[in-house]
């Protein structure tokens, strides 16, 4: 391509490099509350799997076995819909928080803001504070810089590596899962899924970064749809700190006509994502706050009320009256307190054994001598870790009887099998029309699970 009024060629780059972000280290009670929250959210992820209760790992998703083991509670594939009522909690909690004060899961709990930060604590530690990663990565390869790239590789691939073992570890038994990699015995799929993740682990926190955020992750994009005026979110105040303009500290800030920011850099200097909070709110932000530390610290040394940036409102910044607690909180607040409500009963009214009676669409009922009979399907379904061993019994009308099954049913556990059942009545002892009974199941012992279901049994008229 050749510019106007000239024959040199013109050079047109249609994309450009994105440059490495540096994140400066910053203090202040925001950042110690983010390291509080990755140093709970690592513990858990990577303890958990090593605490058995009752013989079975506390947290275990047992693909092959279909058992979900969680907390001392197991789940089968029938407790699907739970699945649900769990995602629908977990969606209306992000609308929730998100309404009322922006992407605080972005910046706290998220697993890429969280790994993010342990992967840049490595590389502080090896190669130094903000201005020394730069200097180092701009200057000549030298023994030194050679030594501190490769500490830094081993020590991201080790913590990847033991990242993806761990997250296999919730499939696969850790305990059973770590012997076997050590000794080159693991499945072919639980060394596939412990390279990919770990790769996946190395690639998004120690290298992508910001990226993922910026181009990658849909939460920024759709953000805007659950912001409204009211909503908290990290803004400078512009209005305070314009016109910007560097000066001493014992200068006179009204005399020279200048606002409070003093033009240090600093609150890009520690943004993860590499933005400057002054030009407004950018879907780039994950609302990790390093700006407000960082700022406040500024502010305390010039001797300046604190809050140039901080977290506030739209409305607030633009001097109109402000509602944190409004109708929308409160519909989200009570839509996600019913359905916490309803999974709890769920939960709780979990039945062991659970039982359906079908009624057979071949036929209503059939005579068998002095006897009406009427012919069911049972669909049992086993939520215990144990074999079921189940007597079928029915009650309701003057001598009812089961004719099948004639003994007990095999349930295996978190099975789901089906059996037929049919029911007889003597002739004399019934009347015409749809008569209601009790089918029920019963294990051996005192303790032994239960269940009950009701249905009709068929009476026809001129017989």
């Amino acid at each position: 391509m050749t510019s106007r009024g000239s024959d040199a060629p013109e050079e047109l780059k249609l994309y450009v490099k994105a440059p490495k972000v540096y994140p400066r280290e910053t203090e202040g009670r925001f950042s110690r509350l983010r390291v509080l929250a990755a140093w709970v959210l690592l513990g858990l992820f990577y303890v958990l799997p090593w605490i058995n209760l009752g013989g079975t790992q506390i947290v275990l998703f047992d693909l092959p076995a279909r058992e979900f083991h969680v907390f001392g509670l197991t789940f089968w594939p029938q407790d699907f819909f739970m699945l649900a009522l769990l995602l629908a909690m977990a969606a209306l909690t992000l609308f929730f928080f998100t309404a009322l004060a922006g992407r605080l899961w972005c910046g706290y709990a998220c697993p890429q803001t969280v790994w993010t930060e342990v992967f840049l604590w490595m590389e502080r530690t090896v190669e130094g504070p903000r201005n020394k990663r730069i200097r180092l990565d701009d200057g000549p390869w030298t023994a030194d810089k050679v030594r501190k790239k490769a500490t830094k590789q081993f020590l991201y691939i080790t913590f990847s590596l033991w990242t993806g073992i761990t997250f296999v570890g919730f499939f696969t038994p850790i305990r059973e899962l770590v012997p076997s990699l050590i000794t080159f015995s693991a499945g072919g799929w639980e060394v596939f899924w412990t390279l990919f993740y770990g790769f996946a682990t190395y690639g998004n926190a120690g290298y992508l970064r910001e990226q993922v955020c910026k181009y990658m992750c849909p939460y920024a994009r759709f953000q805007s749809a659950m912001f409204d005026d009211d909503s908290l979110i990290i803004s400078y105040d512009r209005d305070r700190g314009e016109p910007r303009g560097k000066r001493r500290k014992d200068a006179d800030k009204e005399a020279l006509g200048l606002g409070d920011c003093i033009e240090c850099q600093g609150c890009v200097q520690v943004c993860p994502t590499g933005i400057d909070i002054r030009d407004g709110l950018q879907i780039e932000c994950i609302a990790c706050a390093a700006c407000i530390d960082v700022c406040d610290q500024v502010m305390d040394r010039m001797g300046y009320p604190r809050g140039l940036i901080r977290y506030t409102t739209e409305n607030a910044l633009t001097g109109r009256p402000t509602r944190i607690l409004r109708p929308r909180i409160f519909i989200y607040a009570a839509v996600l307190l019913a359905l916490t409500a309803l999974f709890g009963l769920v939960l709780t009214g979990r039945e062991a054994i659970h039982v359906d009676v079908l009624r057979d669409r071949t036929a209503l009922y059939r005579l068998a001598g002095p006897d009406i009979e009427n012919p069911f399907a049972l669909k049992i379904t086993n939520r215990t870790e144990q074999v079921q061993s189940l007597t079928v019994s029915a009650s309701g009308l003057d001598g009812l009887r089961v004719v099948t099954p004639a003994g007990p049913i095999e349930v295996p556990p978190g099975e789901v099998v089906n059996r037929p059942l049919t029911l007889a009545v003597p002739v004399d002892r019934v009347g015409p029309g749809m008569q209601a009974i009790e089918v029920r199941l019963a294990a051996q012992g005192e303790d032994a699970p239960q269940t009950t279901a009701e249905t009709r049994f068929f009476v026809p008229s001129g017989r």
